[in-house]
Formats: C-alpha cells, structure tokens, sequence
C-alpha cells in the first residue's frame, strides 16, 4: 500500500475542525474518516501485479549517443489502471523520463518510450518495472515491483576516428597509391623507374641502367603483413581522470585509431587489455570484424585498483606473435617508482621488437606550471613542476631502454601515436 500527497493534505486540513470545536474527539473522528477513505481508496485501486511487461532496445550504442527503449504494459486485470510506472534504469544510463503516467482499460496496451543517453562505457543495465495503481480518490493504491532485466552495451566513443581520412591519406602517399609520389624506405620492392633529380643515389639499379640506356632507380613501399600488438594497461594509474574521462578511456581511442590506421596498411593488428591477469583480448581478426572486436571487447572493461603486472607482458607477446612486432603499450608514466616494474619488462621486449610506449599526459600541469602570481599557484606550479619531471625522467629511462615514446593530451595522443606509426612505416623500421 502506498499513499499520496493528497491524503497527507486531507489529514492536515483536520486541524480546522479541531481548532474550530477545541474537542479531541473532532480529532478522533476525522482521523477515522480519513483511514476510512484510505482503505476504500486501497480496495477500489486496480492490482498492479495484473499486468505483463515486454522491453525492446537496441543491443549496443556508442558512448556520447542516444537511443529509445520501448516498454509495453498490457492491464491483464477486470480494473482499469491508473497511476504510475517507473522503468528502473541505472544513473549512468541516462534515462529520461524515469516515470510516466499510467491510464490502461482491462485488456488494452500502454506503450512507453524512455530515452537514454549513456555517460559511461559498459553494461548499463535495468533490473525491474514498478507499477503504482491509485484508487479513485487518488489518496492511496497499491504497488509491486516486477522483475524485468535487461541491458545495453555502451561502446567506446571512438571519437579519434575524425583523425583516420587524413592518416589513411598519408598512408596512400607512402603507397603510392595517390599523384603524391614520395619514396617510401620500406624493404619491399615496389618498381623500376627512370632517374630524377633529387632521387638517392643507392636506389640506383645499375643492372637494369646496364640494360637501358638511362640511369634506372628501384621504388620502394611500406612493408606489409606486419604484426602490431597492443598492451593497454588496465590498472590502477589507468583509473585516474583527465579531463572529463578515464585514462583508460584515452588509451582506448589511441588502439582504436592505431588498430584501424594498421589494419588498412594490411598488418595484422591483436590487442590484450591486462593487470594482474589479461582482461580482454582480440587476436586472429582482420578488417571490418577488429574494431568490432577490439570495441565489443573494450566495452564492458573499467580499471582495477590493483598494481599491473608487467612480469607477465613480455610472455603475453611471445604468444601472440614470435616474429619481430611492434609493441605498442598504452599506460601512465607518472613517477620512476610507480613504473619500475615496466623499466624492468622492457628490456625484454625491445630485445627482439620495436617498443612504442604511449602515455597520456594532464594539459592542466602545463598551465599550472606558467601560473606564479600568488602564494597558493607557486606551490601549485612546484607540484606541476615536479610532475612534469617525473614523466620527462620515466621517458628517458624508456628511450634509453630502446623504446620510444608518444605523449599528449587525451585530444592529442591518439593522433600523436598514428603519425609515429606512419613515421616507423615510412623509415622501414617495422
């Protein structure tokens, strides 16, 4: 049973007989009537538990999206309905509105539609309906809550695809897919052409110039069916907020930018998310099929607060590939302490690949470093300072190492990460 607001004001409104008549029994004699109503109400109120419910949504959105969902509530009872329902939908799934009314002849549909607009990534999910019906006096009625789950996957923005026509333009230059000639300095042999000025002298072919009668050069191109492996780090540092987002989030859109930009190169692209135990993994897919797996996968991961486990990271890319790759590791270079463990798994992988290790960096230390006006931004600007030093002092430690190293802002990473692939494509150096 519940009750309205309307019965809480007719109770209210029996202090005027009360203080009209200055008589206790006045007082007794309306809160009697009042209950009387109440139960009336209660009893003339249609069951709630008369009813059946269907749910239709969609299976999965992107992040930064909306969609509809779709409740049907069929009155199965003699009574009519009239009251309330409540589709109970997490926070973070953004529903709008949570409840509507309800007026349903027996027999009849009511259909609802709730907008949702996620805020985070995962499982956003609902676990029941509750059904209000009101008696006619709208004072009282009855309740029950009917078991109803259901789910929608909500999928990585992905909003660093902006940047994938314009590298996928740099990439056909390299090609030589496109008027743009450059040469690329990939190992494969492309074709023979006629010398020009400005050309290196060692692409020279003297056989073929042996046989002509003009200087002839070899043309090279990217090679191709190369291996990238992508290491994101799935711990606790990955928890930490840039922005309006997770860290983890950042390194998301850099291996989907990356997984995409390689997998139109024609490399063969796998991902491993880990901490102290792989998270999720995408291996063995090619074209349309990984970035559906890489998202599919990515979805439902949020950041453990548990130290990363780099140990078993250099295994982890012994078994995915035993030809020399390129290993791209999304993580957090915040202090010499805290990446200690990652110094230490490098070496092992830098000795048979190429490293690449992508960490994003806080926009905000950069402006609290140039702000000294007072007392309160001085320290402030000591702390930026010392931050900023920390990550320069990881960097270098990993450049020394043999890896290389991308940093930026979580709107400047993943492009920043794309064009260092390409620059690595073009030198021949995977």
């Amino acid at each position: 049973m519940v009750v309205t607001g309307w019965f809480v004001l007719v109770v209210v409104l029996g202090v005027v007989p009360v203080v009209a008549t200055s008589s206790p029994w006045a007082l007794v004699g309306w809160l009697g009537l009042c209950l009387l109503l109440l139960v009336i109400d209660v009893v003339l109120a249609a069951s709630p538990r008369t009813v059946r419910l269907t749910r239709t949504l969609p299976s999965a959105i992107r992040l930064g999206e909306s969609t509809t969902v779709s409740l049907s509530i069929v009155n199965e009872g003699k009574r009519r309905i009239r009251g309330l329902a409540r589709d109970a939908w997490e926070p973070s799934a953004g529903a709008s509105p949570a409840r509507f009314r309800l007026a349903v002849a027996p027999g009849r549909r009511h259909g609802a539609t709730t907008a949702l607009a996620p805020f985070r990534r995962g499982e956003r999910r609902a676990s029941a309906v509750t059904i209000r019906t009101l008696g006619p006096l709208r004072l009282a009625g009855r309740q029950a809550t009917h078991p109803l789950p259901g789910s929608i996957r909500v999928l990585p923005r992905f909003s660093s695809r902006k940047h994938l026509p314009s590298r996928l333009a740099r990439l056909r230059e390299l090609d030589g897919r496109t008027s743009v000639m450059i040469r690329g300095q990939g190992t494969e042999f492309d074709s023979l052409r006629e010398y020009v000025r400005g050309d290196d002298i060692r692409s020279i072919d003297w056989r073929a110039t042996a046989r002509r009668t003009d200087l002839m050069v070899r043309t090279w191109r990217p090679e191709r069916d190369r291996r990238v492996v992508l290491i994101v780090d799935a711990g606790r540092t990955s928890a930490a907020r840039v922005g309006d987002e997770p860290r983890l989030d950042t390194a998301f859109e850099s291996a989907l930018l990356l997984g995409a930009l390689a997998s139109r190169a024609g490399d063969r692209v796998d991902l491993a998310i880990v901490d102290r135990r792989v998270r999720g993994r995408v291996q063995g897919a090619t074209g349309a099929d990984l970035l559906s797996s890489m998202v599919t996968t990515m979805a439902p991961i949020d950041p453990e607060l548990v130290e990363t486990d780099w140990a078993l990271v250099p295994g982890l890319v012994r078994s995915i590939s035993t030809q020399r790759s390129l290993v791209v590791i999304a993580t957090t270079l915040d202090s010499p302490g805290a990446a200690r463990a990652l110094l230490a798994a490098i070496p092992q992988l830098t000795a048979r690949h190429l490293v690449v290790v992508a960490s994003v960096v806080d926009p905000v230390l950069d402006e609290l470093a140039a702000t000294r006006t007072d007392r309160d931004q001085v320290y402030r600007a000591a702390a930026a300072e010392r931050a900023l030093l920390d990550v320069a002092r990881v960097s270098a430690a990993l450049r020394q190492l043999g890896a290389e190293v991308v940093t930026g802002s979580p709107a400047d990473l993943p492009p920043a990460l794309a064009d260092r692939y390409l620059a690595l494509k073009a030198a021949g150096r995977l």
